[in-house]
């Protein structure tokens, strides 16, 4: 009995993991498990019954009450709502023509509007169907090489994921009761070394063969080049990001209040743009309201898991088989990491995050990694970076990468599954090559929440 009582919250993951592949709602699954292992442990007598509404007290505390994750919806308003603006078109039209004479001109400007979708949006499956659809028919015709155009799309599409303001750094703020805008500050410096890393890879392969990226003739730009084109191609997203990031990192916002002040910027912006009608408003809605309803759903179910697992004792378990194993924290740390990339090949970042953050996010914070970090205060910050840019990767690895479907289904018939399997690979080696710069080198991350603080 003694056994299995220190055995139940492992066993609890045995459980787990095949009924992630049957096909229900992750949400009910997870919830659903942690109420099965709780009966459980009431009905051998190591669990109170009354311990019951300790879980729903857990669960009104940690997201029906949490102030912080109101951000979510107003984020993902934001991002759909700016999809309808077409600020995207106009700004790829104007980073074209800034890069026409740069080896994989096209390829180049796709990541960067990447990088300032991704400061503005958030939102992975936005990004990346309009860059499919505005980029990726324009790049075959140019003769581009289908790898190379959609690796680039689907890779750029993907930092939203990372760079503020990030729905998931949201999310790691809350589970790991951190500050969100502390967050926000260090992934700056790790989304900024990725798009970099794309960009050197782009020019360097287009450069050594030009025929994988066919430089922009001079018939083919879409107008001239002005200095009124640029201001007011850059001039809606450079406000929008101001008025997000400028007003946390100003510290005149919370990351809640910026994300009305988004929603809003926003809507502001379809205005202008004359995109802003009662069916485009009905449609934002409805799609934020699901995705939001989504997510939420999973936040209750993960919270009803992790604290089960803990009721039951798991976080001592590990701690002690670690102890007893002699691991070090460099070994549990490449453990962790090696197999939240493995997970990303089947499940999707909220899944992996609500699974193995509440679980193994106090066993890393009680690891001592010497003098690698200047202030071990900072390893939560670290570590969540660390988990963001590991995730990242979940996007793009088949068979379950939602950029790769998001991309397929906008694509141009001649684009096969296969072209954007091998256009991946790549830019997933790019990003695991971050990672372990990040690992090695914290400062990427760090030195800006140092500085401003």
């Amino acid at each position: 009995m003694e056994f299995l009582v220190d055995a139940l919250p492992f066993v609890m993951f045995l459980v787990l993991v095949p009924l992630l592949f049957s096909g229900y709602p992750v949400a009910f699954v997870l919830g659903g498990t942690g109420l099965l292992f709780w009966l459980i442990a009431v009905g051998i007598g190591i669990e109170n019954p009354n311990s019951f509404f300790l879980v729903v007290s857990r669960i009104f505390g940690g997201v029906v009450s949490k102030l912080v994750l109101v951000a979510i919806p107003m984020f993902i308003f934001m991002g759909t709502m700016l999809e309808k603006s077409g600020v995207a078109r106009d700004l790829l039209n104007t980073l074209q023509l800034l890069t026409r004479r740069v080896p994989g001109g096209l390829a180049l400007s796709v990541t960067l509007l990447g990088v300032i979708l991704a400061a503005t949006t958030g939102i992975i499956g936005a990004s990346v169907v309009m860059m499919t659809l505005l980029a990726l028919p324009v790049m075959i015709e140019r003769g581009y090489d289908k790898a190379l155009a959609t690796g680039t799309i689907a890779a750029s599409g993907t930092l939203g994921i990372l760079l503020p303001p990030s729905i998931m750094l949201v999310v790691m703020s809350d589970l790991l009761a951190t500050s969100a805008g502390g967050l926000f500050m260090a992934a700056i410096g790790p989304s900024l070394f990725l798009a970099a890393l794309y960009m050197a890879y782009i020019f360097i392969r287009a450069w050594r063969n030009p025929g994988l990226a066919p430089a922009l003739g001079a018939d083919e730009a879409a107008g001239q080049l002005t200095v009124w084109r640029v201001v007011r191609s850059f001039l809606p997203p450079v406000f929008l990001i101001l008025a997000v990031l400028g007003s946390i990192f100003g510290g005149f916002a919370t990351p809640t209040e910026a994300s009305g002040v988004g929603a809003f910027g926003a809507l502001l912006l379809a205005l202008l743009n004359g995109r802003l009608n009662l069916k485009t408003l009905r449609d934002v809605v409805e799609s934020s309201a699901l995705t939001t309803s989504m997510l939420f759903g999973l936040f209750v179910g993960a919270t009803a898991f992790s604290y089960v697992f803990a009721l039951l004792g798991g976080h001592d378990g590990i701690l002690h088989l670690i102890e007893t194993t002699g691991t070090g924290p460099w070994a549990i740390l490449a453990i962790l990491m090696v197999a939240v990339f493995l997970l990303g090949f089947f499940f999707d970042w909220i899944e992996i995050t609500l699974i193995i953050l509440p679980v193994f996010a106090p066993v890393v914070m009680k690891l001592n990694f010497g003098d690698h970090l200047v202030d071990p205060s900072t390893t939560v910050v670290w570590f969540a970076i660390l988990m963001a840019v590991n995730l990242q990767t979940s996007f793009l690895t088949p068979p379950f990468g939602f950029a790769l479907f998001y991309m397929k289904g906008s694509a141009p018939a001649g684009v096969k599954l296969a072209d954007i399997y091998r256009g991946i690979v790549p830019f997933v080696l790019l990003q695991l090559l971050g990672l372990v710069v990040l690992l090695f080198w914290p400062d990427l991350a760090l030195w800006l929440p140092r500085m401003l603080n």
